[in-house]
């Protein structure tokens, strides 16, 4: 017998994804009006993060409405997994980035060339990255909140280029106070390093999800103590498994009651189950394996799941 508990209809998140698609075009605009003026290959690095945060953005935009179509024929689960490919090629543009500017820094740092309108050039990086910094914050918010890595990722990255542009900033700015022009490319070779640094993490991220990594501890000890609750008048829980699949998380478990219940006494039992859960994680889809406790086959049926604690 199999009990599933509805999903909550979910907000749409396109929104945010044109508030990102928004402000990378903005601040590529910026960037790359501030490094013709300047001639820094610091603020080049850092325009060249921007264009991989445009292509990112327009990327998490496609995603995400992947993500929001229901579960179909070909989907029963949902498409909410397209998120996780979405974080991991853009960790892989994160890293194509990062080799352009290794490549550019590395021929400048051979070949120091002057500065030019770095009054200007360093204005323009600030007010790109103020705008960077706040719709990163929205993002990262957003995402954390609704439980997208598509968003979350997409919001890293742009405070990542927030932290590129101020290395950026203090290398330009050094190299007018003391006039030593390898300075700018070792800064744009730091802010190289650092983009490698994001990228490793948004695909390690998104390979925890396509394995269908359990839920946080919190999730799993949240439904652990509300089955303990129920464990009375001879019922036993145990098999608990879940996992996370971009928006969507999942449990399943066993519920075993006595031989001598009746279908209503289970299916009334499991109602009461499924409400108690859906009150803490109100958007979990819930799959419940009613069996008889005398059965032994109903037990030790998997190597790994949570533990349910033994009610008081």
């Amino acid at each position: 017998m199999l009990e599933r508990v509805s999903q909550t209809p979910r907000p749409s998140l396109l929104g945010y994804a044109w508030l990102s698609i928004a402000a990378a075009i903005v601040t590529i605009v910026l960037k790359l009006v501030a490094w013709r003026m300047t001639g820094s290959v610091g603020l080049l690095s850092d325009a060249a993060e921007s264009l991989v945060n445009l292509a990112a953005a327009v990327l998490a935009l496609f995603m995400l409405k992947v993500a929001a179509r229901p579960p179909d024929d070909d989907h029963h689960f949902g498409h909410t997994k397209a998120e996780y490919f979405s974080a991991a090629v853009e960790g892989i543009l994160i890293f194509v980035a990062a080799v352009l500017i290794i490549v550019s820094a590395t021929g400048r740092l051979l070949r120091p060339q002057p500065l030019d309108n770095i009054d200007i050039g360093v204005l323009l990086t600030v007010v790109a990255s103020v705008v960077n910094g706040l719709v990163g914050f929205i993002l990262i918010r957003a995402g954390r909140r609704h439980r997208s890595i598509t968003l979350v990722a997409d919001g890293k990255h742009l405070m990542t280029d927030v932290v590129t542009s101020v290395g950026v900033i203090a290398g330009v700015v050094a190299v007018r106070l003391t006039g030593w022009l390898p300075l700018d490319p070792i800064v744009a070779l730091a802010v190289g390093a650092n983009i490698v640094l994001t990228g490793a993490k948004l695909i390690r991220d998104s390979t925890r999800g396509l394995m269908d990594e359990t839920l946080p501890d919190q999730d799993n000890a949240a439904i652990a103590a509300i089955l303990a609750g129920f464990s009375r008048d001879g019922v036993i829980f145990h098999g608990l498994r879940t996992r996370g699949a971009g928006r969507s998380r999942f449990a399943a478990f066993d519920m075993l009651v006595p031989g001598d219940w009746t279908v209503r006494q289970g299916h009334d039992l499991i109602e009461e189950v499924e409400a108690a859960v859906g009150e803490v994680l109100p958007d979990l889809e819930l799959t419940v394996h009613l069996e008889p406790r005398e059965d032994p086959r109903a037990y030790n049926d998997y190597a790994v799941e949570y533990p349910i604690p033994d009610p008081d």
